[in-house]
């Protein structure tokens, strides 16, 4: 080995080192300065080192010097996601001889001698990196370990106290029935078990992938049970099966979509549309073990896993939107505590909430973004308290739910028998210690078990790895009946253990697999860590032997490693050998495996919940207000949304943001089925774990409800085409709690959605949610309170209808009419105001009358398809106080409430959490929909009208009661999430955000046309070629390709392995269009890596230059695109004045709709545009343009070669954010070459072509977005 040390640049800016030593000098008083130096590993044989320099960039000769210098690897031992992605841009690249790359991060401290050890957390994530205290350290980083054996136990011997000590030491989770199930298996068979099957079994039969609790026989205050918790579930599927084409049998749920033109690409890359039904598919996950133990990888596989979920329905699909939700304990930011939370301890290995809800949602959001699929939906709630009956109640332990859709083929939605002899492949990424034993880690008490296991828990994330998996399935099952794929499964928890067993056992097969064929990426892993390890991104495949070379050229295409590793047998043993060592690790009958051990018994006793009343008499309502309105479950989620790209794909009807102002208030997520499509999907979420603590039934009754009342802003032509996704949390074990979950399953399951029409044909489940620690030299336990997290998935009959709580102001006189499925109960018990003043109460919100909630379903839906509903909002959390805010924050209006009808006691009038709906409505038909309300059965009233003084004001028997500025109350309502912001991310840029929060002189986005966008384009007779360029890690080929189609072009899929390989001329388009999304995961900058790959291959370098020196050619890069070609100026012509693309000025992946100017300049893609002032979807991390010379910005402008800058809602140049999302100078972001036939831009026009796409329009478009002229040009400008 030859190892390379090469120093990079410092990499925490000025903000973050202040951070730093604010954390660090109470620790190292002497401490006066740090910096931070990137460097690289680099294990290279016959590499120059000026082509390695080329390659990552130039950087001192050597690390400066420092009184204490200290390193920071990927943990010692591993081998991170970066690293792979680096290695494979080399090796592109041709240069061979990199074994592999890793990057660290040498801290320089001046000051100091030594760090105290405890300090190395301000440093590091200790579950991914190690840090070393000296540079000879770094010399053994690459070491290879020993190859680790295989173990036995001797059980023979040493019967079930062998297994005993087994399952302790590695920490297997298995219960005692389990090990004398095994110990009597292993007696007959006369062998001893090897680690491998024991892990295997372990893994395969945990709680976390047998749901053994949900499937166990229950006995409830001495009574037995008829059914199982799962069969219960299963009673809303047997009531309402129509229309559900796949329910409990595979990854995801199938319900029936609609008749579309779907767009995807055929056998010869040609993009083209395809009429068919486009069947939905459903699922949600948690994954709360691996984000409490470290959140943001734990987060981000969590979203991962749910992805591959998606794509491994049936015989292959492709996942769409995602959602995301977490509970945790309180934040207790620091400087802005809050009265309601009390610092109760927590187990010392677990991350804070504060450090959850940092880190966790950028892992989820960045996985998403770089796998592309916009997260359109989610929750946040925060919970920690000492219960009246004196329990600890939080969540130390999380929630971490990551779910959403897809689409899938209707001829692939059921798996095809795994026959004999059918080729087994693993498709994904190598083996890796990462994961072990991770399944076991999930159904255990975080703090349970060793910490060395919690860390072997927690996986690594490769989204762009999926990413490239995603497109080898999407290439099968574009093929329909020709999809070489039987059947396909994701490796999740257990690894291909699991996986591999899961996919022949279907059809009562067994399969003999060759371990070493097995990619690694460790040479030391033994037999088991191969087989039991949970390396992420991978797949298993059953493909008919005949079959195999489609599947080896789309792997090819795609760099997608593979691995044919066994075949399927009659037999139904499973047999693993090891030619390496001449064993069988693994030997086992498929019946022992996953056969059927002792089914568990529960027993459990009802315990009455008898708190005391909610104290009313000493609050204040003007300060319950604000308090309200500053709880996280309550407060704006914009510090969570913001992060997440929601555009992507090109399908987003309806995101979170809302209205000319883009409030985060939307609870309903709305896509289009297809590309000019009017039909689409939808869903949304409910949870109320406060109200479990009362009355746990209830709390799964409002939980539907509250999905289904959020669902309800979405045009859906009845409620039992809503579905629902039931995921459930609970301490099982500890006290009544099982009791608790039994009776909530019966209502959900059994009672309640039979009585609404309404299935529930996917879900999940995480029964070990409690903390244990030792404190203070006590044992401390938190448990969470029962918790049910529904998630609504619905098809949408026209997406055009859908509403938001953005209240009108341009629609004449209306009104606000409330539907309260309270009835006037107005129970206080579990909301958000008793979670303020630390309390409970003792009656909570309750769905009494099922029939009404279908009712004002029907009723809603109807209003609106007779267009009289003009905003709609439901009342959750913070009640309709907060609804009502919301809706004002969304539409810059006052409002004018009474709340004569509402009962004499305010508070309860303003704060209470029944179910219910708010209305915005036309005056002129206020009275015939109270009317239509009232002959429904419910219970409605009009609450009052708009402010003309822009405050929100509230009157009961005509005395006003609460008043506020409207500006003021938004900005009270998003300081929890600006206070969060500021931590994470350059608190400048989080300030200048909050300081422009609800400002009343703000006018908002606009909507200002110098060309008509309605103009019937000329009718061109042919199509020319227009190539549609990807890398591994692209993401954004579909939009693109489909804006160009629709403007007349044909658009063919390339990917660079056709350019690189020679089976692509360049020259043999009119146009080259260089897409958005993450290639090679920008681990080497944005864009660079796909830049270098054609700088170091002569083929590719000399075919990019021609093309581009061809007059007759056009080009265009868009995001990731636009930073490729930036990289590439060198042989742009006339780019030599180019900026390149670096990090944004937030530090943070920004996903905005923002107003853009079109300006004069020479892009063939702007012509006739400019002037034009119009909104546009942004979503880039690194985005910010930075000139290498000092006049190369002037000497653009003077030349018109900037194309498209932000401005303000006011129409000047944005300096400040996030009107400039990034701080690019004089807002540039679209740029174009001396002659205008290339042009580069980071905003992404592509994404919002269709005329239903985009967060917000002034009004309904038609065909097309105004955006669509841009494509329209490039078609008149190739003639």
């Amino acid at each position: 080995m030859s190892l390379s040390v090469l120093p990079g640049a410092e990499c925490l800016s000025a903000f973050r080192v202040a951070r730093l030593l604010d954390a660090l000098r109470p620790q190292a008083p002497g401490l006066t300065d740090v910096r931070a130096v990137e460097f690289f590993l680099v294990d290279a044989e016959g590499i120059a080192e000026s082509d390695l320099r080329r390659l990552l960039g130039d950087g001192p000769a050597q690390l400066p010097k420092a009184d204490l210098t200290l390193y920071v690897v990927p943990r010692v031992g591993t081998t991170s996601p970066w690293c792979s992605k680096a290695t494979d841009i080399a090796r592109v690249c041709g240069l061979h001889g990199v074994q592999r790359i890793e990057r660290g991060r040498a801290y320089l401290f001046t000051g100091i001698r030594e760090l105290p050890a405890a300090a190395y957390a301000e440093l590091h994530d200790p579950m991914m990196e190690s840090v070393l205290a000296n540079d000879s350290a770094l010399r053994h980083v690459f070491d290879a370990q020993p190859r680790r054996k295989l173990r036995t136990v001797d059980v023979l011997t040493g019967g079930v106290a062998a297994l005993e000590a087994a399952n302790k030491d590695w920490g297997l989770a298995l219960s005692a029935e389990e090990m004398r199930y095994l110990a009597d298996h292993y007696a007959k068979a006369g062998k001893n078990p090897t680690d491998a099957e024991l892990m295997m079994f372990a893994q395969v039969n945990s709680e976390h992938c047998r749901h053994k609790i949900f499937n166990a026989e229950f006995t409830v205050d001495g009574a037995v049970q008829p059914l199982s918790l799962f069969q219960m579930i299963k009673e809303s599927y047997k009531a309402s099966p129509a229309g559900v084409l796949s329910a409990y049998s595979d990854n995801s749920s199938v319900i029936e979509g609609h008749e579309a033109t779907r767009f995807f690409r055929d056998p010869d890359h040609v993009w083209r549309g395809h009429d068919e039904r486009v069947d939905i598919l459903m699922k949600v996950e948690t994954h709360n073990h691996p984000t409490g133990i470290s959140p943001h990888p734990g987060a981000a596989t969590g979203a991962g896993g749910e992805i591959r979920d998606e794509a491994a329905t049936g015989r292959g699909s492709r996942p769409k939107a995602g959602l995301c939700g977490f509970t945790v304990s309180n934040l207790r930011i620091p400087g802005f505590e809050r009265p309601w939370e009390p610092d109760l301890g927590k187990p010392p290995r677990v991350a804070s909430a504060l450090q959850i809800m940092l880190d966790g949602p950028i892992g989820a959001a960045a996985y998403n973004n770089e796998f592309g699929r916009p997260n359109l939906n989610g929750y946040f709630r925060t919970l920690e308290l000492i219960a009246p009956d004196g329990r600890n109640r939080g969540y130390h332990k999380p929630i971490m739910i990551a779910g959403g859709y897809g689409n899938i083929r209707t001829q692939h939605v059921e798996k095809h028998a795994v026959t004999e002899g059918a080729k087994l492949v693993v498709l994904g990424g190598p083996a890796m210690l990462i994961g072990l034993g991770g399944a076991a880690g999930s159904s255990m008490a975080t703090g349970a078990q060793h910490a060395d296991l919690d860390f072997a828990s927690v996986q690594r994330a490769n989204p762009e790895l999926e990413r490239r998996c995603q497109e080898v399935v999407d290439a099968c099952w574009a093929l329909g009946e020709q999809n070489p794929i039987l059947s396909i499964h994701d490796v999740g928890a257990g690894g291909i253990s699991n996986a591999l067993p899961e996919l022949v056992h279907a059809d009562d097969r067994g399969g003999r697999f060759k371990l070493r064929d097995v990619l690694s990426a460790d040479p030391a892993l033994s037999p088991m860590e191969i087989w039991c390890n949970e390396s992420q991104e991978r797949y298993v495949l059953a493909i008919a032997p005949e079959c195999l070379p489609l599947l080896e050229a789309a792997c090819a295409r795609e760099r997608c490693p593979y691995a044919v590793v066994g075949t399927a047998t009659v037999e139904r043993q499973l047999i693993v050998e090891d030619t390496l060592d001449g064993n069988r690790p693994v030997d086992m009958p498929m019946p022992v495996l996953l056969g059927k051990p002792p089914r568990m018994q529960r027993s459990t006793t009802r315990t009455a919940t008898k708190f005391p009343a909610l104290d009313t008499s000493k609050i204040k309502l003007a300060e319950a207000a604000e308090r309200v309105l500053r709880l996280p479950g309550v407060a704006s989620k914009n510090f969570l949304i913001t992060i997440g790209d929601r555009t992507v794909g090109g399908l987003t009807v309806r995101d979170q943001f809302v209205g000319p102002w883009q409030v985060p208030v939307a609870d309903c997520a709305v896509t289009a089925t297809a590309f000019g499509a009017t039909t689409g999907e939808a869903m949304s979420m409910g949870e109320r774990p406060l109200v479990a603590l009362l009355d746990a039934p209830a709390s799964g009754r409002m939980a539907v409800g509250e999905a289904i009342t959020n669902i309800a802003a979405a045009n859906i032509a009845k409620l039992s085409d809503v579905r629902l996704s039931a995921n459930w949390m609970a301490a099982c074990g500890q006290g009544d709690e099982d009791a608790r979950l039994f009776d909530t399953v019966k209502t959900v399951g059994a009672e309640l959605c039979p009585q609404l029409g309404i299935a529930i044909p996917v879900g999940k489940d995480s029964l070990s949610m409690k903390s244990v620690w030792q404190q203070d030299g006590e044992t401390r336990t938190q448990i969470a309170p029962l918790s049910v997290v529904i998630s609504a998935f619905a098809p949408v009959a026209d997406v055009c209808r859908s509403l938001t709580p953005q209240l009108r102001t341009d629609a004449g006189d209306t009104r606000l009419l409330l539907i309260d499925l309270g009835n006037g109960r107005n129970r206080l018990g579990g909301s958000a105001l008793a979670q303020v003043y630390t309390q409970v109460g003792d009656v909570p919100p309750d769905l009494d009358r099922p029939a009404q909630l279908q009712s004002a379903f029907a009723a809603v839906q109807s209003l609106n398809a007779a267009g009289r509903v003009l905003a709609y909002h439901d009342r959750s959390d913070g009640g309709l106080f907060a609804t009502l805010c919301e809706m004002a924050f969304a539409g810059h209006a006052g409002l004018d409430i009474s709340l004569d009808a509402l009962g004499s006691d305010a508070l309860a009038a303003l704060f209470n959490e029944e179910l219910g709906m708010v209305l915005q409505v036309r005056a002129a038909d206020a009275t015939a929909a109270l009317a239509q309300l009232g002959g429904a059965g419910l219970m409605a009233h009009d609450l009052g009208t708009l402010a003309v003084d822009d405050r929100v004001r509230f009157t009961q028997n005509g005395r006003e009661i609460y008043g506020a500025a409207r500006e003021t109350l938004h900005k009270i309502w998003t300081e929890t999430s600006y206070r969060m912001a500021a931590l994470r991310d350059d608190p400048e840029c989080a300030r200048e955000e909050f300081d422009s929060v609800g400002a009343k002189d703000d006018p908002g986005l606009s909507l200002h046309l110098t060309f008509d966008p309605n103009a019937v384009p000329a009718v061109l007779k042919h199509r020319p070629r227009v190539a549609i360029l990807r890398e591994q890690g692209v993401n954004g080929q579909t939009e693109m390709a489909w804006a160009f189609h629709a403007a007349g072009f044909e658009s063919v899929d390339v990917h660079m392995t056709d350019v690189l390989e020679g089976r692509v001329q360049l020259a043999d388009f009119a146009g080259l269009v260089a897409c958005g999304g993450f290639s090679y995961g920008d681990v080497l900058g944005a864009g660079q890596g796909w830049a270098k790959t054609i700088l170091f291959n002569a083929r590719a370098r000399d075919g990019f230059q021609a093309f581009l020196a061809d007059r007759s050619k056009f080009a265009l890069g868009v995001c990731n695109g636009c930073q490729m070609f930036a990289a590439l100026k060198d042989i742009v012509p006339g780019a030599q004045h180019w900026p390149a693309f670096r990090r944004n000025r937030s530090e943070q992946f920004e996903a905005r709709w923002t107003m853009v100017e079109v300006l004069e300049s020479k892009s063939l893609f702007l012509s006739g545009m400019e002037g034009s002032r119009l909104p546009i979807a942004v979503a880039h991390g690194e985005g910010r343009a930075v000139f290498a010379g000092g006049n190369d910005l002037d000497t653009m402008l003077d030349g018109a070669q900037v194309g498209l800058a932000y401005i303000d809602n006011r129409g000047n140049v944005a300096e400040s954010y996030p009107q400039n999302p990034n701080g690019s100078p004089a807002g540039i972001t679209g740029i174009c070459n001396d002659d205008g036939r290339v042009t580069i831009m980071m905003p992404h026009p592509e994404r919002t072509i269709t005329g239903t796409s985009g967060s917000w329009w002034p009004a309904a478009n038609g065909a097309f977005t105004p955006w669509m002229q841009m494509f329209r040009n490039a078609r008149r400008w190739v003639g």
